[in-house]
């Protein structure tokens, strides 16, 4: 320890005293004053590095060994010097356990050990939490069994670290439990002390929470994982390591969609310091990231920086190669990824499963099956997979290559045979070989097949059991039979050879008649022109032009006005009757207007325009009135009998005008009818008015 006056033992006094209260800020002050009087003081050294580590200025801390190379030069070179070995304090020792941020998991594990062993103060927890971390990033990161150290969990951070390291081990529902006891041990043991916030307490609880949406989404609740991560956002925490490993993951969960949101939040993962706060994998998986966004917003020149940028980092790593390879396929050129990919597995066959893969994947796009498996079958690792061989076996059959399939089938038994004879997956194996040689008539090899399943299976009874003492009858009547045979009847003699027809027709389905409309007379004979529309009917007669509408007024018979241009029959539209109105049951014998004839030419002819005669004469030539007595009779009692629109133009009643005095009008009556119909009261009121008036 450097001697002085006074003022350097003061300094002391304070960095040990800020040291306990954990002011580490105050205590790298006074240590930098004591290096400006003693600059080569070994344990102001160390004291400043454990400050900067505290503060997380890592890149300072660097600056400061790397300076100062004899004092710290076991943890730059990576050897444990013994310039280490001797220093006295605990604290000191504490310098080695950094070897935790350099990713040499195993030799930190080593000392935390020494450390708890040899070592009895106040800092035994934080060791133990320490230690547990370790752990962890063993099994996180390198897939290392874990080590059951016996840690009790009686604090959230020990309890957080046991959850990390059973998600390394894909325990997942059981790290959710444990993430769910860290919170509340958390929220317990923060809500005692009276200077803690709720916003504090939150604060402190983000790490766990976008633990926990990380652990839903390996199981598959993107939605509820993606609504942590945006309230862990919310909270904006101080931990840039939280903020961007929390971003990257909401990254990952939008994938090519959403990319506005990516892009915001890839913003999150460029802040300064991020790269001391993560291991290296995680920034691997960010850069990673990066790169696939910036293929899906179409930055093709970003992308191709990024993918060069991952190469000179990670040359072995077949993903780099991957991501411009799918930059190659959307600027569809498939044939220049297909020989980079080739490249790249001649290189490292250490990857060329995954990347033989790809190139099976690309020629299946461009058509070339055969050649698709031709890659697929050259990799040893897979290709007596059951998978792969039930895709080359789909393969070949589509391009109907037969005995290419068929050798597929047999190399695979053959290894199954020679390495896991008669396991499940060799049984399946040679029953589907059978199956297919069956099904394209290669019955002999179907045969070898089934024999050779015959002597595997165990299970099966002997062959006397099977061909003696069995009643087939009674085994396919027997109540678990799931088929039985239909019997045939028994026939004596030569069996006759079946009928012509017999057996080969269908039953036809009977069609269900359909509905007839309302007052339909099935024995009348339909309008043939029915489904025209009236225009284009060919006793269509068009519609009277010329005739102004009269208003309604009274005044003598005869006179201009709106009342008996309103009754007058005549100026009605020459159409075949429509159908009756609601209520009129009574009128069945009423032809609808779709089933209606014709009306015949006798009937629709107008007769020839006769000379006007004074004296009122009705109906225009006397030689019609002959004929009254067989037109003004019901519809239904004569044959061919016409209705009120035919009735009017068959009388010319249009012909007379203003000087008719005889006026038809159109009722009808309901039998045994409670009510009058209001046609019939009409004319009562109109032949009540014409008797008034004249009189």
């Amino acid at each position: 320890m450097a001697s002085g006056g006074g003022t350097i033992a003061a300094l002391w006094t304070e960095v040990n005293r800020c040291g306990q209260s954990g002011d580490f800020t105050r205590a790298l002050k006074s240590v930098n004053k004591i290096l400006q009087e003693c600059k080569d003081d070994v344990t102001a050294l160390n004291c400043k590095v454990v400050c900067l580590i505290q503060n997380g200025n890592f890149k300072e801390a660097l600056n400061v060994i790397h300076t100062h190379n004899k004092v710290f030069g076991s943890l730059v070179h990576g050897s444990q010097s013994p310039v280490l070995d001797e220093l006295p304090s605990a604290e000191d020792k504490v310098l080695k356990g950094q070897l935790y941020r350099l990713e040499r998991y195993e030799e930190c594990l080593t000392v935390y050990r020494d450390l708890i062993r040899n070592s009895q103060d106040d800092y035994e927890e934080e060791r133990k939490t320490n230690l547990s971390a370790v752990v962890a990033a063993l099994s996180a990161w390198e897939q290392a069994p874990p080590e059951d150290l016996g840690l009790p969990e009686t604090s959230y951070e020990l309890c957080y670290n046991s959850a990390c390291t059973l998600i390394g081990q894909g325990r997942l529902p059981e790290a959710m439990k444990k993430l769910q006891e860290a919170e509340e041990l958390c929220r317990q043991s923060l809500s005692e002390d009276s200077d803690m916030t709720e916003e504090d307490i939150d604060a402190e609880l983000a790490v766990i929470h976008s633990q926990m949406a990380y652990v839903m989404q390996l199981q598959g609740r993107t939605e509820d994982a993606l609504q942590l991560y945006n309230q862990v956002i919310k909270l904006k925490p101080t931990d840039v390591g939280l903020l961007a490993v929390t971003a990257n993951n909401i990254i990952t969960i939008n994938k090519d969609q959403n990319v506005f949101d990516s892009k915001k939040k890839v913003k999150l993962t460029n802040a300064d310091g991020v790269e001391h706060k993560l291991a290296k994998k995680q920034m691997q998986a960010i850069d990673f990231n990066k790169a696939l966004l910036a293929m899906y917003t179409n930055q093709a020149d970003q992308c191709r920086k990024l993918v060069a940028s991952l190469q000179s980092q990670n040359p072995g790593h077949p993903r780099p190669v991957l991501i411009q390879v799918s930059q190659l396929c959307r600027e569809k050129q498939h044939s220049k990824a297909i020989e980079l990919l080739q490249r790249f597995s001649e290189k490292h066959p250490e990857s060329a499963s995954e990347i033989k893969l790809t190139m099976a994947q690309l020629y299946v796009v461009q058509g070339h099956v055969t050649k698709a498996c031709d890659i697929l079958r050259s990799i040893e690792d897979l290709k007596h997979k059951q998978g792969m061989i039930s895709a080359l076996v789909t393969m070949y059959s589509h391009e109907e290559d037969i005995d290419s399939a068929i050798d597929v089938f047999s190399q695979g038994i053959q290894h199954y045979q020679k390495h896991q004879p008669n396991l499940p997956a060799h049984l399946s194996l040679v029953r589907e070989a059978a199956n297919f040689k069956l099904k394209y008539g290669r019955k002999k090899e179907a045969i070898s097949d089934l024999e050779q399943l015959w002597k595997l299976s165990k299970h099966l009874p002997s062959a006397d059991k099977m061909s003696f003492n069995v009643d087939v009858d009674e085994l396919e009547n027997s109540h678990g039979a799931t088929y039985v045979r239909k019997k045939a009847a028994k026939v004596t003699g030569e069996i006759l050879p079946k009928e012509q027809g017999q057996g080969d027709i269908k039953k036809k389905k009977k069609k269900k008649k359909g509905k007839l409309p309302k007052n339909c007379d099935p024995k009348a004979t339909p309008d043939p022109e029915r489904w025209l529309p009236m225009r284009e009917r060919s006793y269509y007669r068009g519609r009277k032009k010329g005739k102004k509408k009269e208003q309604v007024g009274k005044g003598t018979q005869g006179a201009t006005s709106g009342a008996s241009g309103e009754l007058d029959a005549s100026k009605t539209a020459s159409s075949p009757p429509t159908s009756p109105r609601p209520g009129t049951a009574g009128s069945s014998n009423v032809v609808p207007p779709r089933q209606q004839k014709p009306a015949t030419s006798g009937a629709t002819r107008k007769k020839p325009q006769q000379k006007k005669k004074k004296g009122g004469k009705v109906g225009g030539s006397g030689t019609l009135r002959t004929y009254w007595h067989m037109y003004l009779k019901k519809a239904q009692d004569l044959e061919g009998a016409c209705g009120i629109t035919e009735l009017h133009d068959a009388l010319s009643l249009s012909e007379v005008g203003d000087e008719r005095k005889l006026f038809i009008i159109g009722t009808h009556v309901k039998l045994n009818g409670s009510e009058v119909p209001s046609s019939v009261q009409d004319a009562r009121e109109l032949i009540t008015q014409l008797v008034a008036e004249n009189r």
